[in-house]
């Protein structure tokens, strides 16, 4: 029997669940079992999960639906537990380095029901923390009425140890539905007879950027209502001494006061009845002998005495109106342009406009491309503008009605559309409307540092700007796009926030699946690519210490040692107008192509250093080649989410020479390299099937349910377009 079972819930912090589960293993005291609570097997949680068992036998995951609660998932993992002690970790908290050794001396002269501990809460971008103090309780194991301020209720359920034998004897489960934490620990200190107090930081609770969930709006408050009844119930029913009893109740109607006093978290037609059934319960479960708090406190408890509605929000609104008078409204600069902005907000929402932008205005392009094109098929009601540079509108397609950025009718369209679909951000300027739907796609899968997580490479963060504005950027996504579980991470804690992820794929790649021979022959032909020459495509990215374009490899040089049996197509980081190349019909400049998806197709191999192009192209099952000459810097200066170097899509070359041999000899093509890429593929193409801008379509612009939409095709099962020049 190992001493303590930990129990994390794993529902909605992929992201960070990795650093939770290696807190846990890090520990130097090791007799424990780890047990992670996923929604299912196959879930971006579950397959961390699934990964850490594989590596060590004390990490055993459990399941529970996620429309079961938290509570639930804690009450499946605590049923699957055998220590003699129970402990609760969200899956984005950490524990202290030397944690449970504490623990385990803190325990171990006295048996105890429950060993509270101190937590200390990290900012969500670690900028400060903070340690909650602890009631002022005896020294070592006591009986809780000698502490009468302990109650509880305002603890978290992580922030405690609990005998598991104690918390089976008495049947102490999760109370359903929310306010869980509030239930559970009433109901345990009213069960316990002997507990204690560990004043060393045990967990590391991250503060999360969207708060806590239970101070978002929504019928759910009512819950709250529920667990208080619960708990001063069985408290009235064991005959608490009013000496316990009145530090409970004025715990308990502080947390119900808060929620009152803050109606926008009620539905407009609950309020009112939110407060009269807190006011029965006040009265009648109001210790005799009860005296309010001093203060505006002590008021409103008053006025909930009496069930004075009115009164209570009288009291409380006007600060609401001056906060809602003060709101500040985002604004484009130029005073003409600000002004009909500002009244195309106040007209409708015009249900039928769709408008979208890739890559800042460069063009025609990318996801929203993709998107556009699927919904003049599926969703033909949907009137799309295309917002654009204006230097990018000789590029833009015959019959695409688009705007030009910054335009008296860009800002119009900005204004009054329902569906907002860019691969990178709109202006700051743009307001997020109520009942207007943004959709992020996103333009790659991210191995370079990404959003927040930039905020500790200076060169990067300079050049980022303000992540205050990044984030306010964020706050107006309602749909993410995805195209791997490793992404779905990534992006939850480089873009924290409030959004719904979509795990369908990116659209821009749905023509690796869908492109016929005669689609990629043509390509070909369009970029120049001799017939019979095998097409390596070169896509560096940029570099953030660098300015200006940089090709990092003598194209020229390596043109003329490998052969004359291969074409370099050159393409650029999207940074840069064009690759600048030299070296005849050998080097083939595609940087201005207006889709790397056609280039992609064109290529039979792919070269490239540490671009998200090789993300996409591995869709296609071809060699791809990495050309790392400088990974230690790039990491030093960018970073990365993962060791290229170590789980690379194929062959990797730190040379010149070296690369020049790959080609030489054919091994850029052998069957190591094959391996390498399946693996790679395995892992990052997860949802790319060639269907991923149906489900989008059908999702955010149709508004099918998700159980409607088109499931994601195997991987084994998908037939990439051909290549016409075998490797």
């Amino acid at each position: 029997m190992p001493r303590f079972s930990i129990v994390v819930p794993t529902h909605e912090v992929a992201g960070r669940l990795s650093q939770a589960l290696d807190s846990v293993l890090a520990q130097s005291f090791g007799d424990f079992e780890l047990i992670p609570v996923c929604d299912a097997p196959h879930s971006p949680a579950g397959a961390v999960a699934a990964a850490y068992a594989g590596r060590d036998p004390r990490v055993t995951p459990v399941h529970s639906p996620p429309s079961a609660g938290l509570g639930a998932a804690r009450n499946s993992g605590a049923a699957a537990a055998t220590g003699t002690y129970l402990l609760f970790l969200d899956g984005d908290d950490e524990l202290a380095p030397g944690a449970l050794a504490a623990l385990d001396a803190g325990l171990r002269d006295e048996e105890v029901d429950v060993l509270h501990f101190a937590h200390e809460r990290v900012h969500w971008w670690d900028a400060e923390t903070a340690t909650p103090p602890l009631p002022r309780t005896p020294a070592g194991a006591f009986d809780p009425g000698r502490a009468p301020g302990l109650t509880g209720v305002t603890l978290p359920a992580w922030s405690a140890a609990y005998r598991r034998a104690f918390l089976t004897e008495h049947g102490l489960a999760f109370p359903g539905r929310h306010f869980t934490d509030l239930g559970w620990g009433g109901l345990v200190t009213l069960a316990a007879r002997r507990v204690a107090v560990l004043r060393t930081v045990v967990v590391r609770h991250l503060l999360r950027r969207q708060g806590s969930r239970l101070n978002a709006p929504g019928e759910h408050q009512l819950d709250l209502l529920d667990q208080v009844e619960l708990v001063l119930t069985r408290a009235a029913g064991q005959g608490l001494s009013a000496d316990r009893t009145k530090p409970l109740f004025e715990q308990l109607f502080t947390v119900v006061l808060k929620t009152a006093a803050h109606p926008e978290r009620l539905p407009a037609h609950r309020r009112r009845a939110f407060f009269r059934r807190a006011a029965r319960l006040h009265r009648y479960h109001r210790p005799a002998g009860f005296r309010p708090p001093p203060g505006s406190l002590g008021v409103q408890h008053r006025l909930l005495a009496a069930g004075a509605y009115s009164a209570f929000r009288a009291l409380r609104g006007a600060n609401r109106l001056a906060a809602a008078v003060n709101r500040r409204l985002p604004r484009p600069r130029m005073l003409r342009t600000r002004a009909l902005y500002a009244l195309n907000l106040r007209r409708s929402l015009d249900e039928n406009l769709a408008v979208y932008c890739a890559y800042w205005g460069r063009g025609y392009a990318c996801n929203p491309a993709a998107i556009h094109a699927k919904a003049r098929e599926l969703a033909p009601h949907i009137r799309s503008v295309f917002l654009v540079e204006a230097d990018a509108v000789d590029a833009v397609p015959k019959g695409l009605d688009h705007a030009v950025i910054g335009s008296h009718r860009a800002w119009e369209v900005l204004a009054r559309a329902k569906y907002l679909i860019n691969n990178a951000n709109f202006a700051d300027g743009v307001v997020k409307r109520p009942g207007s739907v943004h959709l992020q796609t996103q333009h790659g899968t991210p191995l370079k540092k990404m959003g927040v997580d930039q905020s500790t490479y200076p060169v990067v963060a300079a050049a980022t700007g303000s992540f205050a504005k990044l984030l306010a950027r964020v706050d107006r996504w309602d749909y993410n796009l995805s195209a791997n579980p490793h992404s779905t991470q990534m992006w939850e804690r480089a873009f924290p926030g409030s959004y719904e992820t979509l795990e369908y794929g990116y659209p821009r790649n749905d023509v690796y699946y869908t492109a016929t021979a005669e689609h990629v022959a043509r390509v070909r032909r369009t970029l120049g690519v001799p017939e019979g020459k095998t097409a390596l495509l070169y896509a560096p990215t940029h570099r953030d210490h660098s300015t200006g374009f940089d090709t990092r490899l003598d194209l020229e040089a390596f043109c003329a040692a490998a052969g004359d049996d291969f074409v370099v197509l050159l393409r650029a980081h999207y940074f840069y107008d064009e690759g600048r190349p030299r070296g005849g019909g050998r080097i083939i400049d595609v940087t201005r192509h207006r889709s790397s998806e056609d280039v992609c197709l064109a290529a039979d191999a792919l070269i490239t250093d540490y671009s998200s192009i090789m993300f996409d192209y591995a869709n296609l099952d071809r060699p791809i080649v990495v050309y790392a000459d400088d990974w230690e810097v790039y990491q030093e200066t960018r970073g990365s989410y993962f060791d290229l170097m170590k789980s690379p899509p194929g062959r990797v070359a730190r040379t010149p020479d070296e690369l020049t041999r790959l080609f030489l000899d054919g091994s850029y093509a052998d069957a190591e390299s094959a391996a390498r890429r399946a693996a790679f593929r395995e892992r990052f193409c997860r949802f790319d099937d060639g269907r991923a801008a149906e489900r989008v379509v059908r999702r955010v612009l149709l508004g099918e349910p998700p159980e409607a939409i088109p499931p994601v095709v195997p991987l084994n099962r998908r037939t990439p377009a051909p290549t016409l020049v075998r490797s």
